[in-house]
């Protein structure tokens, strides 16, 4: 499962207690023509540009001197948005080789800006342009005030050099398809079909596939605050964000300001250890679903606990041999892969559990229409089968370098890898176990880090949700403990990640530290 939600996600699981229609009318920013490597610069009236900083080269690794000193050319695009790009070298062993643009968007800050605060959604594969042009729905009024919101869409993500593998139909057949095979020639079918996608991965971006890595986004950041004429990186990361973040960190630890690492993930965990723990979490997050439908009274899937948990895989079961109707959707019928992501998204916030209720409701009466509009939600996709972006094939291409398959350094036998995973998570245990794609990944990382203590580096704000699914509270708890100058700060809650939508406690901590330096008792829990 995916460590975050897309912009278009949230905004969609915000609006779903009024069952609201989901609409794509995010405004698209359209990237200057120059490609932004000549000056650092805001857009005047009429939008012009105006230079406002200049960047030092004398901080700039040996080699890279021309990215760090990059001035930004930012022109207007959309509403009150700046947008730009920043250039930084496919692969930073030979700065000299091939470069990338990245783009950015900058949300101006709406007093005397203190600095930039880069963003990042998670997922991997969010797009940070479209977090940043979201950043009223998640981050409050008085940081808005105070920084430039600068987002940018990690290599290989969006529109930084989108890896694309497949396209839209073939998409929906990969995300449709059996996640659960029920034997041998089901199996294979589904094999083949992975091996056909990291095939196809490697075939569409061959340069590009061995440099999507998280430790080189990592050095992107660092070209970007530079380019920013910041001395220190001001960061708010989410989910995926915090390993991002925190590797920033590992590598650049004297560069470390103010960072936010919200719905954390332990950066020391093995891939299995990973998948297990997070299959934990979202058996934990459903068991909190369900019990919060029975409590409620007139549940569609039971009226104690356990019966209702059963029901569930029960149901995803049912779609396997008897998929549903959809209405006009292009997926034509509700797979059980399609019904699998359709439930969990909604863990991802208990806002969206009333709406679960009704779309198993309508289900259960024959009718997948609006489990298949949660399911769109988790894949960012429209109804008539377009996908907004690449984020559910750039997460392959960043998780199979990150943690390519059998780097857990053992044996591990499939069967009992499996009976793992379904011990910890009856409902989802199935679906989570395996390597995937990775197994035929045809790259590998260039670099990889090994120390994630990040010594010397100032105060680093750690938080994590006691009932989070996507990434479980243990894994805040492994990443403050790790990092040297990790500040843990609790919420009691359930959905995924804290900042922004939990309570008064957690906002008023992160602004405090933002805003002023302030850091929170390591331990404090809201």
């Amino acid at each position: 499962m995916r460590t975050s939600m897309t912009a278009r996600a949230v905004a969609g699981l915000s609006a779903l207690a009024l069952l609201a229609a989901c609409s794509d009318d995010t405004p698209d920013p359209a990237t200057p023509e120059d490609g932004g490597a000549t000056s650092s610069q805001d857009a005047g009236e009429g939008g012009e540009a105006v230079a406002t900083s200049t960047p030092a080269a004398d901080e700039a690794p040996e080699g890279l001197e021309d990215y760090y000193s990059q001035e930004l050319v930012w022109s207007a695009c959309e509403g009150d948005f700046e947008c730009s790009s920043l250039t930084v070298p496919l692969d930073y062993a030979e700065p000299q080789g091939q470069t990338i643009d990245l783009a950015l968007l900058r949300s101006p800050a709406g007093g005397e800006a203190q600095g930039s605060l880069v963003v990042n959604p998670g997922g991997p594969g969010g797009s940070g342009v479209d977090y940043a042009m979201s950043a009223g729905m998640s981050i409050s009024a008085p940081v808005l005030e105070a920084y430039d919101v600068v987002g940018f869409d990690p290599r290989g993500v969006a529109r930084s050099a989108p890896i694309t593998c497949f396209d839209d139909a073939q998409m929906d057949e990969f995300l449709s398809a059996d996640p659960s095979p029920d034997d041998a020639a089901e199996e294979q079918a589904s094999q083949e079909l992975v091996e056909e996608f990291a095939q196809a991965c490697g075939t569409n971006a061959p340069d590009l596939i061995g440099h999507v890595s998280t430790v080189e986004a990592a050095r992107d950041i660092d070209v970007l605050r530079a380019a920013l004429g910041d001395e220190e990186l001001t960061y708010l990361g989410a989910s995926y964000g915090t390993f991002l973040g925190a590797t920033y960190a590992a590598l650049f630890p004297d560069r470390v300001g103010r960072l936010v690492l919200d719905g954390a993930i332990d950066p020391e965990l093995t891939g299995l250890e990973m998948g297990l723990g997070q299959a934990e979490g979202f058996e934990r997050a459903t068991r909190a679903y369900v019990e919060d439908c029975v409590a409620g009274g007139e549940c569609p899937l039971g009226s104690d606990v356990e019966s209702a948990m059963a029901r569930i895989p029960a149901f995803l079961d049912e779609l396997d041999s008897a998929p549903l109707p959809v209405g006009d959707d292009a997926a034509g019928e509700l797979t059980e892969g399609w019904g699998m992501y359709g439930i969990i998204v909604a863990m991802y916030d208990q806002n969206a559990w009333p709406v679960l209720s009704q779309a198993f409701d309508r289900a259960f009466q024959g009718d997948g229409t609006l489990l298949m509009y949660l399911a769109n939600l988790y894949a960012s996709r429209g109804s008539d089968g377009s996908y907004d972006g690449n984020g559910m094939q750039a997460i392959y291409a960043v998780n199979c370098l990150d943690r390519p398959a059998g780097s857990d350094g053992e044996d591990l036998d499939s069967e009992a890898v499996e009976q793992q995973f379904e011990e910890v998570s009856p409902t989802w245990g199935r679906y989570l176990a395996g390597e995937g794609a990775c197994e035929y990944w045809p790259a590998e990382a260039s670099e990889t880090v090994e120390d994630y203590s990040a010594q010397g580096a100032d105060p680093i704000l750690v938080i994590g949700t006691t009932r989070d699914p996507a990434t479980p509270y243990e894994w805040a708890e492994g990443l403050a403990d790790t990092l040297d100058s990790g500040v843990l700060l609790s919420y009691d809650g359930d959905g995924h990640t804290a900042y922004g939508r939990s309570n008064d406690c957690v906002d008023d901590a992160v602004d405090a530290y933002l805003l002023e330096g302030t850091v929170p008792a390591d331990g404090t829990t809201c």
